[in-house]
């Protein structure tokens, strides 16, 4: 079986290779990356065994040539390539609609004259907007940023494969944990970095919103699994546990007892999403919930040098 993986190179991409390549199904991984988060960690330390496997493309979403060109004789295509920046993901409105949404169509286009036959496509909870009620996959789209929006965008031109092909849609949580190709942009990674090396955490807000998040091993670990599931296609929320963000905060100062916080605008109350756990979902795919934020906390405080 090929396997092409979009923003493989990225935080979520890197775990999601290494998987692939240890998976004895799997004849050969094409990463399709343009590398412009200026990561490269994922070409150091893969095990020599699995090199065959490898083969890098640096191309662009909005390509359409290269894109038919890399997706010959490929079976499976994992779309994870987007721009991503948050907290900044309401801003520079153009790029997210040229690589989130048109990047995804253009790769529709080329998969639809293709001998693919199953396309995974990570898209984001942030679809739902804000709610203070639990929402689920029947749940009204209202997406508030530039990336939610263009994330909802590519998703209306990936359905255009249901019925062709499998189609999954998957509307991942927010993703937090170890990589060696790490983001600290996103708020467990950030709250940890600052905690450990500067013993201070930045509080947007009041700090009781709560988010709805899902580990990157156990993310990485569905995708992976999602390679020959009996699952039927469609769109799917793939989270795990949903926390307030200062109870982020108090389990940090558990383990680091120096820790000390400070609020940015306390007086604004900013908007929280709560997302129901697909139970059924994460059975088949092999997603148990995960052990408790601290254990996770306290292994990821364990990765970093000093």
């Amino acid at each position: 079986m090929n396997v092409l993986v979009t923003g493989g190179a990225g935080y979520i991409g890197t775990e999601l290779i290494n998987l692939l390549t240890s998976n004895s199904i799997v004849e050969k991984v094409i990463i399709y990356d343009n590398l412009s988060r200026q990561n490269y960690n994922l070409f150091l330390g893969l095990k020599v065994h699995y090199h065959k496997k490898i083969h890098f493309v640096k191309g662009e979403l909005l390509d359409s040539r290269s894109l038919r060109k890399v997706l010959k004789d490929v079976d499976v295509v994992y779309h994870l390539g987007a721009k991503v920046t948050t907290p900044f993901d309401s801003s520079d409105s153009h790029a997210f609609e040229q690589v989130n949404h048109w990047g995804t169509a253009e790769l529709v286009y080329a998969i639809e004259e293709s001998n693919v036959r199953r396309f995974v496509y990570t898209s984001s909870t942030g679809v739902y907007g804000s709610s203070d009620a639990e929402v689920d996959e029947n749940s009204p789209v209202a997406p508030q940023t530039f990336y939610a929006i263009s994330k909802m965008r590519g998703e209306e031109h990936v359905r255009r494969l249901t019925g062709k092909i499998d189609t999954y849609i998957l509307r991942c949580g927010n993703v937090y944990g170890y990589s060696k190709s790490m983001r600290f942009d996103s708020v467990i990674n950030k709250f940890v970095f600052e905690a450990n090396f500067n013993k201070m955490v930045t509080v947007q807000g009041d700090g009781k919103q709560s988010r709805t998040f899902i580990h990157i091993d156990q993310l990485s670990r569905a995708l992976n699994t999602l390679l020959t599931a009996d699952v039927k296609g469609g769109t799917y929320n793939l989270v795990d546990k949903t926390i307030r963000v200062f109870d982020i905060v108090d389990e940090l100062k558990q383990l680091i007892p120096a820790l000390e916080f400070i609020f940015i605008n306390q007086h604004l109350k900013l908007h929280q999403l709560n997302v129901k756990r697909d139970v059924a979902l994460n059975e088949a795919l092999g997603v148990r919930q995960s052990d408790s934020l601290r254990e996770e906390l306290e292994e990821f405080v364990s990765r970093f040098s000093f």
